[in-house]
């Protein structure tokens, strides 16, 4: 019998050889008296050799060993198929070829038996060889779709407009493609196609989306360039009021403009900006200028207020009158204020201005002769009804007098509103 073995599987482990029990050669064949060596089997004895080199005994045993490696290699593919270990193509055409040369093989042993376990292999391995078949089916099929699903993804992302992540995940598709194995040449190529065709619809997007906007970069600098140059003309000008609203014109049109090239953009607004700063600088300076000159005119129109603050009309309305001229030439006379004075002063003085209008008007509804004469028709017509009332209360007649009272109260209602428009 030959020494155990640890013979390589294909798939890279060691499968030990099993150990097999020895034959009994005296059971299963026999030596002549010229050495012919005979095996017996179930079609009945058949010649396997010739020995010559010993007595019987020793052949009978010689030939035993053979059988005893002939099973060693039966109960091995046994051993392979049992474990999953190895190829079952090979195992079977191995144990194909042993069953073949059953008839022929000098050896003395079971071989009816040794027949029936090769059987048995070529029929496992004839169903592992179909197992791995179908199992490479299942896995081709599920690479197929997995190549599928991400054709599908690139599909979907042909049209994405999120230029960024979109290309980084076409990249990992790819990396994710490379570790998909088991597909035919044909059918890859197909779905690498599809693949390929979606990734460079997406290319080409990005590319014409970004060659656009180059063209637009360029034409806001050219635009740009251009607010620069006028901001620049401005930049010296003393006109502040309607300069200050050219460049409030000039930064709406500038954001309008949209970006630049980046390398430029920074630069160009720098630009922009000296010039606007320029110009106001410049503006804020004369106003700071003029106004402390504005301080001493403040001063003055504190004083012309503290004293237009004083006037009286009850006192005497002309002379209210000629005080306030008075201060309203003093007061035109002294000049501009701050600017943060302004609307201050002016409302201080208008209300100066304002009592003394009251009081002229006051004045004059007094003393408008269609006034007096209205209050003293509405009191005499109210006079006169009270003494007809008077009358016909004495005469007994009630209801007259009701009446007449009636429009006493309405005359006196109405005197009573002209008398208060006189006292204004």
């Amino acid at each position: 019998m030959l020494p155990p073995r640890a013979p390589v599987a294909a798939s890279g482990a060691p499968t030990v050889e099993p150990v097999v029990e020895p034959v009994d050669p005296h059971k299963w064949g026999r030596i002549d008296d010229d050495g012919v060596v005979y095996v017996y089997s179930s079609r009945g004895e058949r010649p396997v050799g010739n020995w010559q080199a010993g007595d019987a005994e020793a052949g009978l045993a010689h030939f035993g060993r053979r059988f005893d490696d002939f099973v060693t290699e039966i109960a091995l593919l046994e051993t392979r198929l049992a474990s999953g270990s190895g190829d079952p193509k090979a195992t079977r055409a191995h144990a194909v070829e042993l069953r073949d040369s059953v008839d022929t093989l000098a050896a003395v042993g079971d071989f009816d038996s040794a027949a029936a376990r090769l059987e048995i292999v070529i029929g496992a391995a004839e169903a592992a060889v179909a197992g791995a078949s179908q199992a490479r089916a299942a896995a081709r099929a599920r690479a197929i779709a997995a190549k599928e699903a991400l054709c599908a993804e690139a599909e979907a992302l042909a049209e994405s407009t999120a230029w960024k992540s979109t290309g980084d995940r076409l990249k990992e598709i790819v990396e994710e493609w490379r570790q998909i194995h088991g597909i035919d040449r044909k059918t890859d190529d197909a779905l690498w196609k599809r693949f390929a065709k979606a990734r460079d619809t997406f290319t080409r997007h990005r590319g014409t989306h970004f060659a656009d906007l180059d063209k637009q970069r360029v034409a806001a600098k050219d635009a740009k360039e251009k607010l620069i140059a006028r901001a620049e003309e401005l930049s010296g000008s003393s006109e502040w009021g309607k300069t200050a609203g050219e460049y409030r014109t000039l930064m709406e049109q500038w954001k309008a403009s949209g970006r630049a090239p980046r390398e430029v953009e920074d630069q160009l607004w720098e630009r922009f900006r000296a010039a606007q700063e320029r110009f106001f600088s410049r503006r804020n300076k004369t106003f700071s200028d003029r106004d402390s000159e504005f301080e001493a005119n403040a001063e003055v129109k504190e004083r012309l207020l503290a004293e237009a603050e004083r006037i009286d009309p009850a006192k005497g309305l002309d002379a209210a009158r000629a005080q306030l001229r008075s201060v309203q030439e003093r007061w035109e006379a002294a000049g501009k204020v701050p600017r943060e004075r302004i609307r201050e002063f002016d409302t201080r003085m208008r209300a100066v201005e304002d009592r003394v209008r009251r009081a002229e008007d006051s004045h004059w509804r007094r003393t408008d002769p269609e006034t007096a004469a209205r209050v003293n028709q509405f009191r005499a017509r109210a006079e006169s009804f009270r003494a007809q009332a008077a009358k016909a209360r004495a005469a007994g007649d009630e209801r007259k007098a009701q009446q007449a009272e009636a429009q006493a109260k309405q005359w006196e209602e109405w005197l009573g509103t002209a008398e208060g428009a006189t006292r204004g």
